[in-house]
């Protein structure tokens, strides 16, 4: 069986939740062939999949939305983005088409959530199943009438295949699909914790540890806002945060999800896979606002409802009011089921095995 897993280049989280499921996946199938077909970098990749092996496909399948950083979108860029890989993708569907159709293997598409997957499924005559707590109908349907015609396209196309793999956390999925509602879908750290922490020179003590991290476009970080908080150490991905005695850079090659386990509290932007990651590992979230992405306000309801939170505004991070001196505020409700993946990954071999 070959696993056809069409995942958007939008960011880095679409990959890290593929990532998760396809790697409990392997566990249950390790016969089975994993194909990535994505515009998203090889080296986070290999770094997502960790041990378990896969092939690669450079496709984009979709645009998401084109952003100038972690919290900022830029309409008029996406909309000549799309516009351009409309013209683009007939002929990338063709040649992924006959490259498939060669291997001369049974497949199932696994979609998070490029809606052209489905054009693809249907020329194979394959299975299609969605992974996903959005779709790009519901983001475009809140960008202004200049959208609206790319939203319908979408939910034409998110219409199709046998399954929605509805992560928690979600938008509305209006789809009409048969859909299985999963638990968090987090990867799990390989690293041994205590190495790591001796590695980095972290204090024994995980209320001094905060993470930052932002994605993988990041976020502008001051490093002298550092010196704010001189009984915090920080770890992040941004060089700038090793130039201050108490910032720590987090490693090549090494995922944020490894040091979570360290630090007491993350600050980060409304992100699916980061909080998930940050939910299953029990870490509080100071979130700073996001706006210009409808899926931003739904994670954060959600956060106050199922983890340990704050609230900071982009002023307030801007100039270093982080509130790590402040405790905590609990969540609402009870705590997410953090048995998403192998959810996911069981109903996969049922659609698969038809």
């Amino acid at each position: 069986m070959l696993i056809l897993a069409c995942i958007s280049g939008h960011g880095f989280g679409h990959g890290s939740r593929s990532a998760a499921v396809l790697t409990a996946l392997h566990q249950l199938r390790p016969d089975w062939r994993l194909v990535l077909s994505t515009s998203l970098p090889e080296s986070f990749l290999t770094m997502a999949l960790g041990p378990v092996p896969f092939e690669r496909r450079h496709c984009q399948w979709d645009v998401g939305v084109v952003q100038a950083d972690a919290l900022g979108a830029d309409p008029a860029a996406t909309l000549l983005a799309l516009e351009v890989l409309e013209q683009q993708l007939p002929g990338q569907l063709e040649r992924e088409v006959d490259w498939l159709l060669s291997q001369a293997e049974p497949i199932l598409v696994m979609a998070d959530v490029p809606p052209a997957a489905a054009l693809l499924a249907q020329r194979l005559g394959a299975p299609l199943v969605w992974l996903a707590n959005f779709g790009w109908d519901g983001i475009y349907g809140a960008m202004g009438p200049h959208f609206a015609g790319w939203a319908d396209g979408a939910l034409a196309l998110y219409r199709q295949g046998q399954l929605l793999l509805q992560a928690p956390l979600a938008m509305p999925m209006p789809w009409g699909l048969p859909t299985l509602s999963l638990g968090l879908t987090a990867g799990t750290p390989r690293l041994e914790a205590s190495a790591l922490a001796t590695q980095l020179g972290l204090p024994a003590d995980p209320a001094r540890c905060v993470l930052i991290s932002f994605g993988g476009l990041g976020m502008a970080l001051r490093p002298e806002l550092l010196d704010l908080w001189p009984g915090h150490t920080f770890i992040s991905t941004d060089p700038l945060v090793a130039s201050r005695a108490n910032g720590r850079l987090l490693p090549p090659g090494i995922r944020p999800l490894e040091v979570m386990g360290l630090c007491e509290r993350v600050i980060t932007k409304p992100g699916y896979s980061s909080f998930c990651e940050a939910l299953s590992q029990g870490v509080g979230i100071h979130l700073v606002h996001r706006s210009g992405f409808a899926e931003a306000g739904v994670l954060e309801e959600a956060l106050q409802r199922h983890g340990r939170h704050r609230l900071l505004s982009q002023e307030q991070w801007h100039r270093g009011d982080w509130q790590l001196d402040r405790p905590l505020l609990a969540a609402s409700r009870d705590p997410l089921p953090s048995d998403g993946c192998e959810q996911a990954a069981q109903a996969i071999i049922q659609v698969a095995l038809g």
